[in-house]
């Protein structure tokens, strides 16, 4: 990825690691803690964020360890992979509400969702990205109103809590692109996740078997080469779904 292109990602990650966080309100509609806050900066300036204190998370018994790892891993793996489809998420132990994970807050469109989005054709490219994301992920909760579209046209996933579960997990709306090849220069990209290149950011915050099972997806979607059909099981979608 070119410079150019890293430099915005690198200056957000800054902000998110090193200003103060400052609660604005509390995010309604959520079942955890979510809090809209802003990241001040030493020479004044401020940035919208996402705050999920891990003390507001609720238990879950098939996800272990803290939502908010989970969290970081998923902007980890977009990283790595170099799709840009998670905005940039960084873990803070100093959280007004204890240690939490903080996430670029994205100006998006809200009447938008991933069922308007679909009907328009330019989109279909980073939805699909997403769709072959949440496979390797194994993304348990894809809602439609987790798919954001900013101001530049770009789509964002956001709340990935429920991901790199070690068992199959899939719950998605993005069923649309079922059937369809995986673009080559994806293919690519899992090639190398499945090599291991660059994967160590997002591995140290997996549990063992986790780890193992990101392998496994990776390594049969290669193998598959296009995205998958849930068939007529319903345990394929999340519920609500928007």
């Amino acid at each position: 990825m070119p410079a150019d292109e890293r430099a915005p990602t690198a200056h957000a990650l800054t902000v998110l690691t090193t200003g103060t966080i400052v609660p604005a309100g509390r995010m309604p509609w959520s079942s955890n803690a979510t809090f809209l806050v802003t990241v001040e900066q030493a020479d004044g300036t401020a940035a919208p964020a996402v705050y999920k204190p891990v003390r507001g998370e609720r238990p879950l018994w098939d996800f272990p360890g803290h939502l908010a790892d989970r969290e970081v891993a998923a902007h980890r793996l977009s990283a790595a992979l170099g799709w840009d489809v998670v905005p940039e998420t960084v873990l803070r132990d100093d959280g007004p509400f204890g240690p939490g994970s903080l996430q670029r807050f994205v100006e998006a469109d809200f009447e938008q969702h991933y069922f308007t989005l679909v009907e328009r054709a330019e989109h279909h490219d980073g939805l699909r990205t997403i769709g072959v994301f949440d496979l390797l992920a194994n993304n348990a909760d894809r809602k439609s109103g987790h798919c954001l579209l900013d101001d530049g046209g770009h789509i964002w996933a956001i709340d990935n809590g429920l991901c790199f579960n070690a068992h199959p997990k899939l719950r998605t709306v993005i069923w649309d692109f079922a059937g369809e090849p995986i673009p080559p220069t994806l293919l690519a990209d899992i090639a190398r996740l499945a090599a291991g290149d660059g994967r160590g950011p997002v591995d140290e915050l997996l549990l063992p078997e986790e780890r193992d099972a990101l392998s496994r997806r990776a390594t049969a979607l290669l193998a598959l080469g296009a995205l998958p059909d849930p068939g007529e099981a319903a345990r394929g979608y999340p519920w609500p779904l928007v």
